[in-house]
């Protein structure tokens, strides 16, 4: 006896329900849409049957998410492996300007640190003030 699917909203199913529908779509390779449209009637999923997956305690990392994907990676171009030599060569320069940029920073705050200090001991000894006081009028 064939059993007759029947479609109903996404809310009304129950907690069994949901886990054979996740059954099927992770036994037969189906995209959600696909299992989504047989059991609702709905084009659209927006998420429900992942929702569904993470409640149940389901793995969600491998879920195909829309059937254009699956598609559309076949089609897609791979990356050559100059344009990753010259990504990585990119990446290299970056990595060393970004290294050079915080050794000048480090110097720099050195030197203001140097800077400070030196005029501290000068107020101290000579026993003058030589930074401008805040909040002086003209």
């Amino acid at each position: 006896m064939d059993k007759k699917i029947i479609q109903k909203s996404a809310r009304y199913f129950t907690n069994e329900e949901r886990h054979s529908i996740i059954q099927e779509m992770l036994s037969n390779n189906c995209t959600k849409q696909e299992i989504w449209k047989k059991y609702t009637g709905e084009k659209e999923e927006h998420g429900g049957l992942l929702r569904w997956m993470r409640s149940l305690g389901y793995p969600t990392q491998d879920v195909v998410k829309h059937a254009t994907l699956v598609s559309n990676v076949d089609t897609m171009p791979r990356k050559n492996k100059i344009e990753a030599e010259e990504n990585s060569f990119e990446n290299l320069q970056l990595k060393k300007r970004v290294a050079a940029l915080e050794k000048q920073l480090k110097d720099a705050e050195l030197k203001a640190i140097a800077f400070s200090t030196m005029v501290d001991i000068a107020e101290k000894e000579f026993k003058i003030p030589i930074r401008k006081k805040l909040n002086t009028k003209p």
